[in-house]
C-alpha cells in the first residue's frame, strides 16, 4: 500500500530500527511530524538516556508502525537531521508500505499495575490489580477485589513506559470472561477478568497500539 493511504495523524507513534555497532538491531520510538508526499517524511528525533540519538545522512532505517490489526513496515534513508528551531529527522518518502497482519487475539505477557473501576455501577467500585497480558483488542486483569460481572464495563488506568516515555494509559473494556482464581498468573490476586476493549478515543487507541507494539518489540528482541 501507499504511505498516504494510511492517513496517519501527525503525532502518530513510529518505531525506527537501525543496525547497531555490535551488529544487533537498535530500536527507537519517535513520532510523525509531517510529510511531503513523494519527497520526505519529518519525524521527531528519538532520545536515548536523555540525549538525542545521532543519525547520519544516507543511513538506512526500517520503520514500523501499528495500524489496525497489523504492523506496517517500510524502509527509508536519512536525508538530514536538523536541530534549529527544533530537532527534526528528515527521512526519504517510502515507495510503499508492507502490511503484516497479526491476529487481534495475539497477546503479550506484561506486568503493569493498574487501578480498575466498574463504570457500569452507580457507585463505581474501585480496586487495584495488574494487567497480566494485553493485545490490541483486549486484556487480562488480575485484581485484589471482585468488582464486576460478565458484561460490565471496566475502566483501566495505568502508568506505562513506552521506550523511555512515561504515559498515562486509560482503557475501557467489557468483561467477557472470568478466569478461575487457581489459574491466576499473579500470586495473591483474588479474581481475573478477560476484557474486550471498546469505545476508545483516537488518542487512547494510538497510545495503546504504541504500548502493545513496544512490548512485542522488547520481547522479540529478548528472544533473539
Amino acid at each position: 500500500m501507499k504511505f498516504e493511504e494510511l492517513k496517519l495523524a501527525y503525532g502518530y507513534p513510529l518505531q525506527l530500527q537501525t543496525a547497531g555497532g555490535t551488529g544487533q538491531p537498535e530500536r527507537f520510538s519517535c513520532r510523525l511530524i509531517g510529510s511531503l508526499p513523494g519527497r520526505s517524511l519529518l519525524l521527531s528525533v528519538p532520545k536515548q538516556s536523555g540525549k538525542l540519538v545521532k543519525f547520519r545522512a544516507g543511513q538506512k532505517i526500517v520503520v514500523r508502525l501499528m495500524i489496525d490489526n497489523g504492523i506496517g513496515i517500510f524502509a527509508g534513508i536519512v536525508e538530514s537531521l536538523t536541530l534549529d528551531p527544533y530537532p527534526i529527522l528528515h527521512l526519504s518518502y517510502p515507495e510503499s508500505v508492507t502490511f503484516k497482519g497479526i491476529r487481534s487475539a495475539t497477546r503479550v505477557v506484561v506486568y503493569e499495575k493498574v487501578v480498575v473501576s466498574n463504570t457500569s455501577l452507580d457507585f463505581a467500585p474501585v480496586t487495584n490489580g495488574v494487567i497480566s497480558d494485553i493485545s490490541i483488542s483486549g486484556a487480562r486483569v488480575e485484581l485484589n477485589d471482585e468488582i464486576a460481572e460478565i458484561g460490565d464495563v471496566l475502566e483501566l488506568k495505568a502508568q506505562v513506559d513506552i521506550r523511555e516515555l512515561r504515559r498515562d494509559l486509560i482503557l475501557t473494556g467489557v468483561v467477557r470472561s472470568r478466569v478461575d482464581p487457581t489459574d491466576n498468573q499473579i500470586e495473591g490476586m483474588l479474581v481475573s477478568y478477560g476484557l474486550e476493549f471498546n469505545l476508545q478515543t483516537e488518542e487512547q487507541r494510538l497510545l495503546m497500539y504504541a504500548y502493545v507494539f513496544s512490548q512485542m518489540a522488547i520481547q522479540e528482541q529478548s528472544s533473539n
